[in-house]
């Protein structure tokens, strides 16, 4: 049930996260082509991938960047991070996303940070587990932030205002004075 995005309304920005030639056995010999993995995003919280595969590298590109801006997510933000932990699986691969302090940077690896940046934010701890193949940690980075729920959306499937909920989480949430830390 996600909500469609038009990307014409964005200004969007490419990045080519992997190019990779393929071949293809056929009685002549072999054909080569190229597959790509291409990342969009706004920097405000908007992010798409595609993949695209074509005899060339630009029309690669083109294809993948054309198949991302037909998957565009909203990820939600809290400044400059996101609202709380997620931790995916995709295929062999495990990715886990942790917000961070102002100021921290975005620690991640070659296949998450494009994504995570590309959405704009800007402070994140990541981890990946298992498999490092960069399709399939593009693909689990993505489906972890389509994974996020913001403040206002919790407060909303649980019936509660967004102060409430947030009043309720500050009450459960000890104090790092209190835990002796």
């Amino acid at each position: 049930m996600r909500e469609r995005i038009n990307a014409e309304d964005l200004e969007l920005e490419e990045r080519v996260v992997q190019i990779n030639r393929v071949a293809k056995v056929v009685k002549g010999g072999r054909r080569f082509s190229f597959s790509t993995v291409v990342v969009v995003g706004d920097g405000k919280g908007h992010v798409g991938i595609g993949m695209g595969k074509a005899a060339e590298v630009p029309e690669a590109i083109r294809k993948g960047a054309e198949a991302a801006k037909k998957n565009i997510i909203r990820v939600p933000l809290v400044n400059t991070t996101i609202p709380h932990e997620v931790l995916t699986k995709f295929a062999a691969t495990k990715v886990m996303l942790r917000p961070a302090a102002p100021g921290t940077g975005v620690i991640a690896g070659r296949g998450v940070r494009p994504v995570v940046e590309a959405a704009g934010i800007k402070d994140l701890l990541t981890k990946v587990y298992g498999s490092n193949n960069p399709v399939n940690v593009v693909k689990a980075a993505y489906q972890a932030l389509s994974e996020l729920n913001s403040l206002s959306e919790m407060a909303r499937r649980r019936d509660m205002t967004p102060q409430e909920l947030s009043r309720r989480r500050m009450r459960r949430e000890p104090s790092t004075q209190e835990s002796g830390t």
